[in-house]
């Protein structure tokens, strides 16, 4: 290569590199969008700040959860099932029992003391021509589980699928702040819940019926302070599996949803106000999930039509890696 031919070279590529620095700095002053690839537009942070407290009450929210998808259609997907949804009253509980009820199933749902929001649901799912029961109690309590899924079978005829999704959440941002309290508490109502409930429906469950609990991304990835929720979550993802694996015999699935962040009561009953004006925008998407968004893989993943050969998986929406 002569001289001169070098020096070309060496033009070229600076003209390269001046083309992708001024295309990076028009990049760096544009302010990236929300991420809409739904029916509808879904809310961006930042939100209303806002704090409950515990359980916090969807009613409470602002804006208002979106849960009912209106461009869904239901198939029969479900048609003569029964479904018991454990934290069924609000967040991805409802937005479940509504789309579940829309495919043909009954509802029974369960909730520690929102009762103003467990009628809500109930309207909303007798809304869908389907009857709906309710039942107040702790997920961390083996009789009232017990109870419950008997109750259900007496009350609804038979049990076809349970949805575990009940938990509690609240953050700690150092290990040394957190308590034996706080941790018993939640590895408790995410674990012993999840396996109370799981261990009272086995006995009804029937060939084809489905287990499907709600994990997190937090057990995929961690997360710093949510050191006690992402070792539950991380735990639930295992419990699905190895009980997957169990009651492959009895015909029965099992398998799990991992949402990312989601717009529920959670939230703002964990979070600080200031934390949850900004909640999921540090997501690709922008954006946190609403409920009516995550609730059609638990259609997917209770439907027999739909995912017969899929058990023990850990199904991620986490608005992109």
């Amino acid at each position: 290569m002569t001289p001169s031919q070098s020096a070309r070279t060496v033009e070229k590529q600076r003209d390269i590199q001046d083309e992708v620095a001024k295309a990076d700095r028009k990049e760096d002053g544009e302010k990236p969008e929300a991420m809409q690839a739904g029916a509808r537009l879904y809310p961006v942070p930042p939100f209303p700040e806002q704090h409950q407290m515990k359980p916090g009450h969807e009613a409470k929210l602002d804006p208002p959860p979106m849960y009912d998808a209106p461009f869904y259609k239901g198939s029969e997907k479900l048609k003569g099932k029964v479904t018991l949804i454990t934290g069924g009253d609000s967040g991805i509980g409802r937005a479940v029992a509504v789309l579940f009820a829309r495919e043909g199933a009954d509802i029974a749902i369960v909730h520690l003391a929102e009762g103003a929001d467990a009628r809500d649901t109930i309207a909303a799912v007798e809304a869908e021509g389907r009857r709906c029961i309710a039942f107040a109690g702790d997920v961390k309590d083996r009789a009232f589980c017990e109870q419950t899924v008997k109750c259900v079978v007496k009350d609804l005829g038979r049990l076809d699928i349970l949805v575990n999704n009940a938990a509690f959440q609240v953050h700690s941002k150092d290990i040394l702040d957190l308590s034996e309290e706080h941790f018993d508490e939640t590895l408790k109502t995410n674990l012993y819940g999840y396996f109370f409930m799981a261990k009272a429906a086995v006995p009804y469950l029937e060939p084809g019926s489905a287990i499907v609990n709600t994990g997190s991304v937090t057990g995929l990835e961690g997360s710093r302070a949510l050191v006690d929720y992402s070792m539950t979550k991380g735990g639930i993802h295992a419990f699905t599996r190895a009980l997957a694996s169990q009651l492959v015999p009895r015909g029965i699935r099992v398998n799990a949803v991992a949402p990312g962040p989601v717009w529920t009561p959670l939230n703002p009953s964990d979070k600080e106000a200031g934390d949850v004006a900004k909640f999921g925008a540090h997501t690709p998407m922008k954006r946190p999930a609403q409920p009516e968004e995550i609730a059609p893989a638990y259609v997917f993943l209770a439907s027999p039509h739909c995912s017969s050969y899929i058990t023990g998986e850990v199904l991620p929406i986490i608005g992109g890696y």
